[in-house]
């Protein structure tokens, strides 16, 4: 059992953060030369910030994606992006960027809060029985 100590918000918030991280690594880190490792970098870094978008968490503008849909996807954004340089064969250049933030997603999707945090109370009515 994996304990999930993140919460929807805060990962709402880390998605935004890490989404603009990836956008912006390429040049404050210097490997907009080594394309394969910009464009990777790059493309999932706007998939990050349009799937945070579309998430029906507290972040989510659109809530069109479930929160276990999306925790998936930083899950499989994660395993990709840290195997991308010895995928792509670009980890003679740079790897390290990737390495880390992949397994940050990786951390991320496996420790947050799947479930709503607004407490659902049953009526009384469905409680006592009395629903006819």
């Amino acid at each position: 059992m994996t304990i999930r100590i993140i919460s929807r918000p805060l990962h709402a918030v880390l998605d935004y953060v890490s989404g603009a991280v990836m956008l912006a690594s390429p040049w404050i880190l210097g490997f907009t030369g080594v394309d394969a490792a910009r464009n990777v970098m790059i493309g999932l870094g706007a998939t990050v910030l349009a799937m945070s978008m579309l998430t029906n968490y507290e972040g989510g503008i659109f809530k069109k994606i479930a929160m276990s849909t999306h925790l998936w996807g930083d899950l499989f954004i994660g395993i990709f992006l840290a195997a991308a340089p010895w995928l792509l064969f670009f980890d003679n250049e740079v790897y390290i960027p990737h390495l880390v933030i992949g397994l940050f997603s990786i951390t991320a999707s496996l420790l947050t809060v799947n479930t709503s945090q607004v407490k659902r109370h049953r009526s009384i009515d469905f409680v006592e029985g009395n629903l006819w």
